[in-house]
């Protein structure tokens, strides 16, 4: 089966939420998802690490078909371990580039990130995702080249909503 190199987002987050998996959408989808105009390749999720959680993401990712993507000629299948291991897991799967994150850069987990979270809608579907001040803290202290880029419109987006 090919496996795109460009994500489904909402495919993706589909195929979590049916299964019940309890995850945070952070980095560039979530800047997307809180509406900057940005790209993104991948969807990223913190997921929480108890062994229910991880149960659940197990079977969506197989039935995604994952792998981890270097080397992808190995197709190394994610297992239980990975998965609850509190580093970063990026896969490839039938729906796109799937990076699960146990913890952010500066060690806040599932957890540590709820009290920073936010559901949003489109009237349909809802999705947990990192709040705006929060997301903005991430990609400055990240500082790569690709976060420069997206953090002066999400504070113009910040701006944007504390006028309203």
């Amino acid at each position: 089966m090919a496996h795109p190199r460009q994500a489904d987002l909402a495919g993706l987050i589909d195929a979590l939420q049916a299964e019940g998996v309890e995850f945070i959408v952070v980095g560039g989808a979530s800047a997307v998802l809180h509406g900057a105009l940005a790209m993104t390749q991948d969807l990223d999720v913190v997921h929480r690490l108890t062994p229910e959680n991880v149960a659940r993401l197990a079977t969506v990712l197989e039935g995604l078909d994952a792998f981890v993507r270097e080397p992808a000629q190995r197709r190394l299948r994610p297992q239980a371990a990975h998965l609850s291991s509190g580093g970063q897991l990026n896969l490839l799967t039938s729906l796109g580039p799937l990076d699960l994150l146990g913890r952010l850069h500066d060690g806040r987990g599932y957890d540590e990130l709820l009290a920073h979270s936010e559901v949003l809608t489109d009237g349909i579907h809802q999705v947990r995702v990192v709040d705006l001040p929060t997301l903005i803290e991430i990609k400055t202290t990240a500082g790569r080249a690709k976060d420069r880029i997206v953090v002066p419109m999400l504070l113009a987006l910040l701006r944007e909503r504390e006028r309203h």
